[in-house]
């Protein structure tokens, strides 16, 4: 059984949550109210629905979790699963993301980030001379 599999059987006994298909198309969703809360897309992905306000609140946390992949102006977290504590924290997740969704809510035709690419900036490059960062070469200043 996958991490996922876990994990949805986990969730799938919690009284506040129904079984159906992703919106998205592809995969399982748990359903709370008219709100899809989370879609099981593969062995190791999840998208998780959150709030405008949870994010605002914990973003910066979620940003700093290697489990989790942000996508800016997404509402959708994905959390990948490597291992059983990354099972945890979906679960610590969906309570969360269970409690924002009983506030009202705008309707929103957000979608999950599944197939959505994300471009990571990357480091700025090293000033030639020993300005900032290491050299190639030497592998310090």
């Amino acid at each position: 059984m996958t991490l996922a599999e876990r994990a949805l059987e986990r969730l799938r006994i919690w009284p506040d949550l129904r079984t159906g298909r992703a919106s998205c198309g592809t995969g399982s969703a748990l359903r709370a109210g008219r709100s899809e809360i989370v879609h099981f897309h593969s062995a190791h992905e999840v998208d998780l629905h959150l709030t405008d306000r949870a994010l605002d609140r914990f973003g910066l946390d979620l940003a700093e979790s290697t489990a989790i992949r942000l996508v800016p102006g997404s509402r959708w977290v994905t959390v990948h699963l490597d291992c059983d504590t990354d099972v945890d924290l979906l679960m610590s997740l969906v309570s969360m993301a269970l409690k924002a969704h009983q506030a009202p809510q705008a309707e929103t035709t957000d979608v999950c980030n599944f197939r959505r690419v994300t471009v990571i900036p990357s480091a700025p490059p090293a000033r030639p001379g020993g300005g900032r960062g290491s050299s190639p070469r030497t592998g310090g200043r």
